[in-house]
C-alpha cells in the first residue's frame, strides 16, 4: 500500500491519477493565495487551481489535471481549475 496523505481528494480522483501515472505534470509554485495557487509548469505553460494546499512560493508541486489533483510531497489535495484565468495570460 502507498503511504500517502489525501485533503479533499475523491475515491475516484485518487483512481483516475493511479490509473494515468503520465498524465502528471511538474511545476513550481509562482503565486500562492488563500485557497488557489498557480504553478509554472515544467512544459513552460502556468496553471491557475483552488485547492486547500499551501506550498511557498518556489515548491515544487505535481498536478494532475485529468484527475484535479496536486501533489505537494506525498500530500495530495483536489485542485479545480480556475476557469479563464490562465486563458487570459
Amino acid at each position: 500500500m502507498i503511504d500517502r496523505t489525501l485533503f479533499d481528494v475523491l475515491p475516484i480522483q485518487e483512481v483516475v491519477a493511479n490509473a494515468s501515472p503520465s498524465a502528471w505534470r511538474d511545476g513550481l509554485v509562482v503565486t500562492q493565495q488563500p485557497g488557489a495557487l498557480t504553478i509554472a509548469l515544467l512544459d513552460g505553460s502556468e496553471r491557475t487551481v483552488m485547492t486547500g494546499a499551501t506550498p511557498e512560493v518556489g515548491e515544487p508541486v505535481a498536478v494532475h489535471p485529468v484527475a484535479e489533483v496536486v501533489a505537494v510531497g506525498s500530500t495530495w489535495y483536489a485542485a479545480r481549475p480556475l476557469i479563464g484565468v490562465d486563458e487570459a495570460r
